[in-house]
């Protein structure tokens, strides 16, 4: 790879300002496209969906070349994980995500060695769009963080209790604390692994995606967030990855700033609800992503226009990843993400 070449995520992530910042969306693959929506009707099963390389791939891609994002990110799901420790997963249609009753500790501790090589399909996936993407275009792989991971699997079946709070899971966090922390050491494991695989298959990014570090007192941040995070980082550089990390943890608030300075990832990604002024700290610490409210990528008009004004004049004069939020939502026209990306300056 050449200077020339180099992608503008990686310069970011090395801790440059460049000339406007890197964009891409978190799933930006997915159901807004109708070229996405024809390929996901040919296969019924979504997790046969997820590890089929060749249709993984071409989902990877669709948005790269309607687009032109400077990042592509693999197209699976935080819910593999799971399924490589032994825990059956499915997914209900216009429900979500099922998970069956959780596998004891010790049968999956002695899975999570091995979760790489499980989920070896993803990989196969990576390599695919590396060969197909341009060199200036950078390519990610991911993984949900361990208490993201931990919530599904510890829910199970059994989420109507505070469903969208992940208020079961945060029950047995108070009253299981040995438990949890055994459940999330194993995750801290298996992940590292998987992003290892990843790795070794051609992501040059990887991103930990905390989606549920929302709500959670301090004491229990740094025991279900940020411990794990640190440890998670540091096993995936004991396994010989030297790529940048990315890590999300959503719905943090101030703690983000904590989270930037202890935790030893390349960049952090901020939430929606992250104030300009927060970010503004944590960018004086290591590089930024985010922010944009998904919402407002649905109305657009004049708002939108604003809102992207007011993120680059905040956070463009230092290294800052443009993005949204959260994830794209199913209903977003596309002529807002094409009016996002003009206003960038990236079409």
């Amino acid at each position: 790879m050449t200077v020339s070449d180099t992608p503008l995520l990686l310069k970011v992530l090395a801790g440059e300002t460049t000339a406007r910042p890197p964009v891409w969306f978190m799933r930006q693959a997915g159901r807004y496209l109708p070229e996405y929506r024809a390929l996901r009707a040919t296969t019924p099963d979504f997790i046969s969906f997820c590890l089929n390389p060749e249709k993984a791939a071409e989902a990877t891609l669709q948005p790269m070349r309607r687009y032109g994002f400077d990042a592509a990110i693999v197209f699976a799901d935080i819910l593999l994980i799971p399924r490589a420790l032994g825990q059956e997963v499915w997914f209900e249609a216009g429900e979500g995500p099922r998970l069956g009753a959780l596998p004891s500790v010790e049968s999956m501790r002695d899975l999570a060695a091995g979760a790489g090589e499980a989920l070896n399909q993803v990989g196969q996936t990576l390599s695919i769009v590396r060969r197909e993407l341009e060199p200036e275009r950078a390519l990610i792989g991911f993984a949900g963080a361990p208490w993201t991971v931990a919530t599904y699997m510890l829910d199970g079946e059994a989420r109507t209790i505070g469903k969208g709070e992940r208020a079961q899971a945060r029950t047995y966090a108070y009253a299981e604390p040995e438990k949890v922390a055994a459940v999330l050491d194993v995750l801290v494991e298996a992940t590292a692994h998987y992003l290892k695989m990843q790795a070794d298959a051609g992501a040059q990014v990887l991103k930990i995606f905390e989606s549920w570090a929302e709500g959670l007192p301090d004491d229990l941040f740094e025991s279900l967030v940020l411990q794990p995070h640190v440890k998670l980082v540091k096993r995936v550089r004991e396994l010989g990855v030297t790529v940048p990390l990315i890590g999300f943890p959503r719905g943090s608030a101030a703690l983000a700033e904590r989270y930037a300075a202890e935790c030893d990832v390349q960049a952090v990604a901020l939430d929606t609800a992250c104030p300009l002024a927060v970010g503004q700290r944590v960018q004086k610490i290591k590089p930024i992503q985010g922010a944009l409210d998904p919402l407002l990528l649905r109305a657009g008009g004049p708002m939108l226009d604003r809102r992207v004004d007011q993120l680059l004049e905040a956070w463009g004069h230092g290294p800052w990843i443009f993005n949204l939020g959260h994830g794209i939502l199913p209903d977003v026209p596309m002529a807002h993400v094409e009016q996002v990306l003009k206003r960038i300056g990236a079409q």
